[in-house]
């Protein structure tokens, strides 16, 4: 099979063809007749998302092939279902869920790499949307999530009680340690950068600058010891409400491909504004903008193709930007056959028009949308 257009290359934009059965077998440059009228960009991944279309990862397996389609249709074609701080049985049950999924495969859906494991170990302290039930790492808790055999990405905070033997136990499963939703200030989150990559595990930030301290002169915060560290890679959720295009900017160009967008979007995304839920709190979308009664930010409504127009109009190349939404998560979760246009690599591809919306989806050499 062969889609033409304008390629968005790792390092250029060219109009040209790519040619693909299961994983893509050429890549050609050249004049071709849709070199203004659409771009072929990999397909995006999205490492942290709750919901979509009225549907949550906390509510089983139906629930995650709905959302994950849904995303899907935004050019999502890799998955993380993510988990929120609930009672521990329901973890679990989540946790199986995405499992169930993953072995069964979606078809017509995108990949379900795995599960991010939000919650529960987080701080009680900043909790941020994520509902009252957190807990800490203790051993036995750290050994049932990775019985699963689904969790990818853990969301922890390095404060808690059992935080470095947990830190320890999911470096060696491959898991990679997301550092978010904690107290922690900048020594030690450069503490918990170092005893991850001293376990030989992988460093992430779940959403960068939310649920976290601020950047100050004086109190530098988890945010700096993360964009400074050569080793951190940091989820950064670009709607534009959650983190200012100045600061994204900020973060961009200090971390480079280390930085990755995701989405964080709740089960309201995609349904316009109105009453919604997550994890059992009430939450009303406005705008485009999801809270808490109180006014916390609540997940986001966001979608990947989304996030790249954004990145966009804040002055991004369209080669970076494709990087933001597909690349850099690859690089991030060890992914080595997907994330770009390259030769042997899978053939999941976005094809979107002038504006950018999309038009195609295509799954490993098969057309989804």
């Amino acid at each position: 099979m062969i889609l033409d257009g304008t390629l968005v290359l790792p390092d250029r934009l060219a109009p040209g063809r790519v040619t693909f059965d299961g994983a893509i077998r050429a890549i050609e440059s050249g004049p071709v007749a849709h070199e203004a009228t659409r771009y072929i960009l990999p397909g995006f991944i999205d490492t942290h998302v709750h919901g979509g279309d009225g549907a949550d990862t906390m509510e089983g397996v139906a629930a995650i092939g709905r959302l994950a389609r849904f995303h899907m249709a935004h050019g999502t074609t890799t998955i993380l279902p993510t988990t929120i701080t609930r009672p521990w049985s329901d973890v679990m049950d989540a946790l199986r869920a995405v499992a169930e999924v993953r072995h069964a495969g979606l078809p017509g859906g995108p990949a379900i790499h795995g599960a991010h494991l939000e919650g529960p170990f987080v701080s009680p302290h900043r909790l941020g949307a994520q509902p009252p039930f957190a807990i800490a790492p203790d051993p036995d808790h750290v050994a049932q999530a990775l019985a699963t055999g689904v969790v990818r990405v853990v969301t922890l905070a390095p404060e808690l009680e059992h935080a470095e033997t947990a830190i320890a136990a999911f470096a060696a499963a491959g898991v990679r340690v997301s550092i978010g939703h904690t107290v922690a200030g900048f020594e030690q989150t450069e503490q918990a950068i170092c005893r991850i990559c001293a376990a030989g595990g992988t460093v992430g930030a779940t959403h960068l600058f939310n649920a976290m301290g601020g950047i100050e002169g004086r109190r530098p915060g988890p945010a700096t010891a993360l964009m400074c560290s050569d080793a951190g890679h940091a989820e950064l959720i670009f709607d534009t409400h959650h983190v200012h295009p100045a600061s994204f900017r900020l973060a961009h160009r200090l971390m480079g491909e280390r930085l990755l967008f995701v989405t964080d979007a709740m089960r309201g995304a995609g349904l316009g504004d109105g009453p919604s839920q997550l994890g059992g709190q009430e939450v009303m979308i406005s705008e485009g903008i999801a809270r808490l009664p109180d006014g916390t930010l609540a997940g986001s409504v966001l979608t990947l193709d989304a996030a790249l127009r954004n990145a966009l109009a804040a002055g991004t190349s369209l080669v970076d930007a494709a990087k933001l939404v597909s690349h850099n998560a690859a690089r991030y979760l060890g992914l080595t056959d997907r994330g770009a246009l390259v030769p042997g690599l899978r053939a999941d591809f976005v094809v979107m028009d002038g504006d950018f919306t999309v038009r195609e989806v295509w799954v490993a050499g098969q057309r989804c949308t």
